[in-house]
């Protein structure tokens, strides 16, 4: 009952307070809900087609700067549980992801010791990625390919022949190499596998990693690879990696090379620490500003602050806002803002 003393203007103030209380989205319902936009129809590789090298950009089927916007898998011999249909579809439909990356893991229990079975995972995500409409990374995760190019030869020559039709897929012959010189041992790796790949596909984007952890873009746009439609890996992890990387690769726009992200942390180099939004804004920024796109590190549930997925996050999708990480919450928000969403 109410007081006789209590005013009808302080009812009102009752009422709109009740009301705004009770309508208040909870945080994990916002989240949710955020940046809701009609959906196109078709997917990402439909609506951009065939992508092609022009100059210091990624160019879609008419000619005109694509960027893309999308996560990386974990190592796949120890994360490799994420590697599934769902997972690429919940990417697609939920994050409005473009591209995925599938990171096969070479050393550690990787491909050189069970090839069959971590050859299945990544086909696993091909062929979601081509079923869903999606660009694929197919990335051989390696930090000493030079050791292993009759290997990688052998693996790039079987996705070449049995995708090398699909304007999905995107070539990465070489993760990261480590402080080896570019010329002598880098460069004529990746000239080795690209004309392997060339034999079966002669179109495709093939990305191609740099020394220093994929850092000295400004080192091969001095040296450049012979070709159509190669660009260069940069990696960055925003925590440890600031303006002088953003220099490194201006220098390499400047020569007339185009660059893609194909892996980056919010955290410092470990994947671990705290999450850098402040800059990694500084990093989005500059990839929006020359169009270079990027996937994010990683697809995973591994206690570290990179990973978007708390312990024990389900391996088909699905997520709740609650089983994301602080970097999966703000990752996830950066690419429903900027990625149309398709049907």
């Amino acid at each position: 009952m109410m007081s006789k003393n209590f005013s009808p203007y302080a009812a009102y103030l009752v009422f709109i307070a009740v009301v705004f209380i009770s309508c208040k989205p909870t945080v994990e319902s916002s989240l949710i809900a955020d940046q809701d936009k009609e959906a196109l129809a078709g997917n990402a590789v439909d609506y951009f087609g065939p992508l092609k090298v022009s100059g210091n950009r990624i160019v879609d089927s008419h000619d005109q700067p694509v960027q893309l916007r999308g996560m990386s898998f974990f190592w796949s011999q120890w994360k490799g549980k994420y590697y599934t249909n769902q997972t690429v579809n919940w990417l697609k439909n939920d994050w409005y992801c473009n591209v995925v990356r599938a990171a096969l893991a070479v050393e550690a229990g990787g491909y050189l010791t069970n090839p069959d079975a971590e050859k299945e995972k990544v086909f696993t995500v091909i062929d979601a990625a081509i079923e869903h409409g999606l660009y694929v990374i197919v990335d051989w995760h390696d930090h000493h390919a030079t050791d292993h190019e009759k290997e990688a030869k052998i693996f790039f020559a079987e996705v070449a022949k049995k995708y090398g039709d699909k304007p999905n897929i995107i070539y990465e012959p070489f993760n990261e190499p480590l402080q080896i010189s570019w010329s002598s041992k880098i460069k004529p790796y990746h000239q080795a596998v690209i004309d392997t790949i060339r034999t079966y596909d002669p179109d495709n984007l093939i990305i191609c990693g740099t020394s220093n952890w994929s850092q000295d873009v400004d080192i091969a746009a001095n040296d450049p690879l012979t070709g159509t439609n190669i660009a260069y890996t940069l990696h960055f992890y925003s925590g440890t990696h600031k303006q002088s990387l953003r220099n490194k690769a201006t220098v390499a726009l400047n020569k007339n090379v185009a660059l893609m992200v194909t892996e980056f942390g919010t955290t410092d180099a470990s994947g671990d620490g705290q999450v850098n939004t402040s800059e990694t804004e500084k990093w989005f920024a500059f990839l929006d500003e020359h169009k270079i796109s990027w996937c994010n590190w990683s697809v995973a549930d591994k206690v570290e602050s990179s990973a978007v997925l708390k312990p024990r996050a389900s391996a088909t999708g699905d997520w709740l806002p609650s089983e994301l990480t602080q970097s999966g919450t703000f990752i996830r928000a950066k690419i429903r803002s900027q990625n149309q969403r398709f049907e």
